[in-house]
């Protein structure tokens, strides 16, 4: 079986380029013939096809990408199976996908979307991402690497520090977070709320916002937003420094932090909805917070990035669900749990990554990959 595997390679910090990333490392391991280019790169896939000849292309992203995913490789008379995550509404490329013998999604939640905007169920497999369970492993709390974490970010040894990360930190629930924390504050043993995102102009503006909401929540001199550059070798080590990883996501088609999470040995709190009903197990690995609101849309206004002019509206024939927010009182009870019980920190901890390892280690992820090649298309 030879493989080509489409990505943003080399590899940025970001989830599309770890999650093919980690699929072509875990292929390698397997000791099958694979290689990576970038998604984006014609000239260079063309190479590929011509010598390489692979048996099939996996390109990771969401639909949208289906020129460089799909209709490229199948000009050149390869298969393309297309590993793909949630982002909004289909608007187009329903006709192409359904031709496909097979499409990867990244849960069941995203099944459902796909379903939900027009592609047919049964070409749609589930592959979790996979995680380096190897790099993001369970530290020793006087580990010199942590206590050097922690002490960059100001955090004394005896704080609890709560974790969350995201290319913005709003859209991973860090809003009802905040205001969770605001309730139980005076309960609370001493703790910290270090926020990293990504640093990008879209995130700027909604920084700003949030720090103003712990502001007017009378927590802010416990709120680190940390916006600076850093490289997925840190990462282990930045959510190693944690106590809590702290996740209430408003939209989520995997949650990779959160899995992340699960493999140091912290527990997560999260929401009992979309992807996260795939990964975190409510009461052993986790606390799944109950949503409390979801907002819907009747209509869409599109563009030229879904094929359209600009300003094209869509009205759909039911209202669909745009986000999630979860219930702020159950995160509130939930963070009070954890501050307070080293033990049941220990507990779940240790549950999350017995979960991670036996279910999404990137080498399982990587044969359950083959084995949906094998059984689908039938190459070996």
């Amino acid at each position: 079986m030879k493989i080509l595997v489409l990505y943003d390679y080399p590899p940025s910090p970001g989830g599309l380029a770890t999650q093919g990333d980690l699929l072509y490392k875990g292929l390698l391991e397997l000791g099958i013939e694979a290689h990576a280019v970038h998604f984006e790169s014609a000239q260079e896939k063309e190479w590929y096809y011509r010598w390489f000849k692979p048996d099939i292309v996996v390109g990771v992203g969401y639909w949208g990408h289906s020129p460089h995913l799909i209709l490229h490789p199948q000009r050149y008379g390869i298969q393309p199976v297309p590993w793909l995550v949630a982002d909004g509404y289909i608007a187009n490329y329903q006709e192409i996908l359904n031709e496909l013998p097979l499409i990867l999604v990244t849960s069941n939640w995203v099944k459902e979307m796909y379903v939900r905007d027009g592609i047919k169920p049964n070409n749609i497999e589930v592959l979790p991402v996979g995680c380096d369970t190897s790099s993001f492993v369970p530290f020793g709390k006087n580990d010199p690497k942590i206590l050097a974490v922690r002490e960059s970010l100001g955090i004394a040894p005896e704080q609890i520090m709560i974790l969350t990360v995201g290319g913005d930190a709003a859209s991973k629930g860090a809003q009802e977070v905040m205001q969770a924390l605001a309730i139980i504050d005076a309960q609370a043993p001493d703790w910290k709320y270090i926020c990293k995102v990504w640093p990008q102009p879209r995130t700027k503006a909604q920084n700003l916002l949030d720090l103003e909401l712990a502001h007017q929540l009378g927590i802010e001199k416990n709120i680190l937003y940390a916006t600076n550059t850093i490289s997925r070798n840190f990462m282990p080590y930045l959510i190693g420094a944690c106590d809590i990883y702290a996740a209430p996501s408003r939209l989520e088609g995997f949650g990779m932090p959160q899995v992340e999470a699960g493999a140091c040995g912290k527990p997560v709190i999260s929401l009992n909805a979309m992807g996260m009903l795939d990964t975190l197990i409510h009461n052993k690995t986790a606390f799944l917070a109950k949503v409390a609101k979801q907002n819907v849309v009747s209509e869409v206004i599109l563009g030229k990035e879904s094929g359209f002019e600009k300003n094209h509206k869509i009205n759909f024939d039911f209202p669909r669900t745009v986000d999630y927010r979860a219930d702020v009182q159950d995160i509130a009870k939930y963070l009070l749990q954890l501050m307070n019980d080293a033990e049941l920190r220990r507990n779940m901890g240790k549950a999350a990554r017995e979960h991670v390892v036996k279910n999404f280690d990137h080498r399982i992820v990587a044969k359950r990959f083959v084995q949906l090649i094998q059984n689908k298309l039938g190459i070996s």
